[in-house]
């Protein structure tokens, strides 16, 4: 398994209002994702309570550090 990080050092207003509108987009993305794909299911809803618990902090405009990690599975999709 492969992975990937980057780290984010949030150190004033500018880059808290990036934060903030890059979660804001995650957040409606996998929204959408998940009216297709997970609609209704319990995986679902945690996933999109988890996301919108990110976005809604990122609201606060504090400072912090924001970190993405993306890990690569070994295994392929089918089809």
């Amino acid at each position: 398994m492969d992975t990937h990080e980057a780290t984010f050092e949030i150190d004033s207003k500018r880059d808290a209002y990036a934060v903030r509108t890059v979660l804001e987009r995650v957040h409606d993305t996998i929204r959408e994702e998940s009216k297709t794909v997970r609609a209704g299911s319990d995986e679902g809803r945690q996933l999109m309570a988890q996301f919108r618990s990110l976005r809604d902090e990122a609201r606060d405009h504090r400072p912090g550090t924001l970190t993405i990690t993306y890990e690569i599975s070994d295994e392929q999709f089918e089809g």
